[in-house]
């Protein structure tokens, strides 16, 4: 007869062995559930997507469920570093590899990847990943005047270096040519309003255009954005021969440190307050607004330097300025000017401040320093 007791104790001194810290799929700290198939411990959200796997998994609480004798063993003999060195045995390098704050979409692919369909055994090292930058299909896109979705061809080429999009009249050519140099890619459920909704983002102009799309597989989506991310990967390494793949791996693609509405005022800080769309780029150190968080452009920018240069983040506004209806202020000091901000409340402006300053405290590269200059040329 199994000892439940002594069970659930051994269980959870397996959880203080190395790899098994963290939950096998995401990361994330302090797993409390477990894949009695697979020999994984894994947390709550992935092992919903375990849940639905039952052909490949089978799920256990680590503290709640009755365990057998023959199944702590098993868990025992394996564990996350052994799952590990079995189905992610060569991952390449551009293919993402989710965290625990990432959408359901990512997570869910990253498992089916490495545990039903295997992509990433010791026995797929020979297979040839070339074309990997390369990708033809069609997905939903949302029109820039209109808030329907139409379905449209993209077409990713590696060798061109770019992404293109057409209409139903191709014998025009492509309706947009976005250059890998400034592509991104971000998954977006939340704001398009689909679980499998992408933002890609390029520069046109002077300005970073938005273009929304979304696939009805989850599958095709993330496989375009990891399509994506291959050819961003071809292209660094080409721009950047000398750098280690260590270094570029973080810059192939990037979510926002942070988004929301705030209010802002204009540059003699006696317009009225508007409530605008923010998005805070770690990266190129700019913070950008939007009258809607789906608009296609942005109305305007504020690059974010370092403290060294300059640059710094009070809370509240000078004296005498007051926001509209939000009171909680935010004050962005540049050597040009104030920006001045309000948020809905003090929450609000604590994680504002905190991204702000996040942004602030890394120092700036050469690359930072030229996009400033252009920056101050363009304004």
């Amino acid at each position: 007869m199994a000892d439940r007791d002594g069970n659930r104790k051994e269980l959870l001194e397996q959880l203080t062995m190395p790899g098994n810290t963290r939950c096998a799929d995401c990361g994330a700290p302090d797993p409390d559930w477990a894949s009695y198939k697979l020999g994984i411990f894994v947390c709550l959200h992935c092992s919903g997507i375990h849940r639905n796997l039952p052909e490949i998994s089978k799920i256990k609480s680590i503290r709640l469920d009755f365990w057998d004798d023959d199944l702590v063993k098993y868990m025992r003999t394996h564990g996350n570093l052994s799952a590990k060195a079995k189905y992610e045995a060569v991952v390449p390098p551009y293919y993402y590899r989710p965290q625990a704050t990432d959408c359901l979409v990512l997570k869910e692919q990253w498992i089916r990847a490495k545990y039903e369909r295997q992509e990433f055994t010791a026995d797929q090292t020979g297979k040839s990943r070339e074309s990997a930058g390369n990708k033809e299909g069609f997905l939903w896109k949302r029109g820039k005047d209109k808030a329907q979705f139409l379905l449209r061809r993209f077409v990713l080429s590696e060798r061109e270096g770019v992404l293109k999009y057409f209409t139903k009249e191709e014998i025009k050519g492509a309706k947009a040519t976005m250059s890998l140099k400034d592509l991104n890619a971000m998954f977006q459920p939340e704001k398009i309003g689909n679980p499998n909704g992408l933002q890609i983002t390029y520069v046109k102009g002077i300005q970073t255009r938005n273009v929304f799309v979304y696939h009805e597989s989850r599958k095709e989506i993330v496989d375009w954005f990891n399509a994506i991310r291959a050819a961003r990967l071809r292209y660094l390494k080409t721009e950047f021969p000398t750098t280690a793949e260590s270094e570029i791996i973080p810059r192939i693609t990037r979510n926002y440190l942070k988004e929301g509405y705030m209010e802002k005022t204009g540059p003699k800080q006696r317009e009225a307050f508007r409530k605008r769309w923010f998005t805070l780029d770690l990266q190129e150190r700019k913070l950008l607004y939007y009258k809607d968080p789906m608009d296609p452009y942005e109305q305007g920018a504020v690059f974010i330097g370092s403290r060294d240069h300059g640059y710094q983040v009070k809370e509240g506004l000078p004296k005498g300025i007051k926001g509209k209806k939000w009171k909680a202020g935010v004050t962005i000091v540049t050597p040009g000017r104030q920006f001045l901000f309000t948020c809905e409340n003090e929450k609000d402006q604590r994680a504002w401040m905190e991204a702000l300053n996040e942004v602030i405290s890394r120092p700036m590269t050469p690359q930072d320093y030229a996009a400033e200059a252009n920056f101050r040329r363009q304004s």
